[in-house]
């Protein structure tokens, strides 16, 4: 007999693939510096940027429990 949780750890594997699919795109993005010639980099590209790294801290906060997603002092488990 299957364990109760089977198809929630199958579920669990194919998001980490995906995530681990999207880690991989982003890396490659940035190994090409996100397709930006020096010459080409302008304040649009800042800006951007700024966006795609708040959704980077966003994520890493919540998976480390730092930032906002901090536990509360004294309420540590």
């Amino acid at each position: 007999m299957p364990k109760a949780n089977d198809a929630a750890l199958a579920a669990f594997i194919a998001r980490k693939a995906e995530i681990d699919a999207a880690l991989d795109h982003i890396r490659a993005a940035s190994d090409a510096h996100f397709f930006a010639s020096p010459e080409d980099v302008n304040w649009r590209h800042v800006t951007t940027f700024a966006d795609h790294a708040a959704l980077l801290t966003r994520m890493t906060d919540t998976i480390y429990a730092e930032g906002e997603h901090a536990p509360l002092r004294g309420t540590e488990a």
